[in-house]
């Protein structure tokens, strides 16, 4: 290849620009990736989430127009770096907190059904996590991807750029967004464990009905294998139920962040 050829002379006047729109990409794309459902776990190394990325914005990049061009002051380029990493991570934390849900189901769950205690802490997981939430924890990227739910997410990043123009400083109308979708995500939450909530209820009640029947039974001993035993059954059959409902509840907000 000849630099000199007058028909390269174009391309490279303008490959500077072309560069710093697919850096700008990079930035709002880097910022989503890290928090989103599926793609940014943290059991991916770096490196892939990195990749991946990239890749991301080397698709991007024919597809969006009206990038600016390389700004000439570097406090300018600082600038739109920022807004554009914080436009990206603010994405990400909306499906990242809708996602969240099933893993805080699961700790309530566990709570509920005997098998999570906050005086004996997990040694693995360390305290206030259980064994039920880490599980469910690791199944919501598996879920994201065998329902194809990372379709909605990635178009949602598309059209981030209609609503938040490359360099504007989020709106207030998007950061309102927030905390409808945390309120979503509770709801969700309360959704998802209430059964086993319900169940942790009745479990009590029924537990000190017997201690007044029988005030001598050491009640913790005896009724302990049984709640696990219970709860073990109840979830066994209502996870397909629960896993279902999540999916279906992230499909519906997923689709709205892609304007569907």
């Amino acid at each position: 290849m000849n630099v000199a050829d007058p028909a390269l002379a174009p391309f490279l006047a303008h490959l500077p620009d072309h560069v710093f729109a697919v850096l700008l990409i990079f930035a709002r794309v880097s910022g989503a990736v890290v928090l989103l459902p599926a793609f940014g776990e943290q059991e991916i190394p770096p490196t892939i989430r990195l990749a991946i990325a990239f890749a991301l914005a080397i698709l991007l990049a024919p597809v969006l127009g009206g990038m600016p061009r390389l700004p000439a002051v570097p406090f300018d380029l600082a600038r739109l770096m920022a807004a554009e990493t914080v436009t990206g991570l603010w994405l990400g934390f909306l499906a990242r907190a809708l996602a969240l849900a099933l893993p805080a189901a699961g700790s309530l769950a566990a709570g509920a059904l005997g098998i999570a205690n906050v005086l004996q802490p997990d040694a693995d997981l360390g305290p206030g996590a259980s064994a039920l939430a880490a599980a469910l924890q690791r199944a919501v990227p598996a879920l994201v991807l065998a329902a194809n739910l990372h379709a909605p997410l990635l178009m949602a990043l598309a059209g981030s750029y209609a609503l938040i123009p490359v360099g504007q400083v989020l709106p207030a109308p998007s950061l309102g967004a927030v905390m409808p979708a945390v309120a979503d995500a509770f709801a969700l939450t309360l959704r998802l464990a209430a059964p086993f909530l319900f169940a942790g209820l009745l479990w009590s009640g029924l537990l000190g009905l017997a201690v007044r029947l029988v005030p001598r039974l050491q009640i913790y001993f005896a009724a302990m294998p049984g709640q696990v035993l219970a709860g073990l059954l109840l979830l066994a059959g209502l996870t397909p139920m629960l896993l279902g409902v999540w999916t279906r509840a992230m499909a519906d907000a997923f689709a709205r962040f892609a304007g569907g």
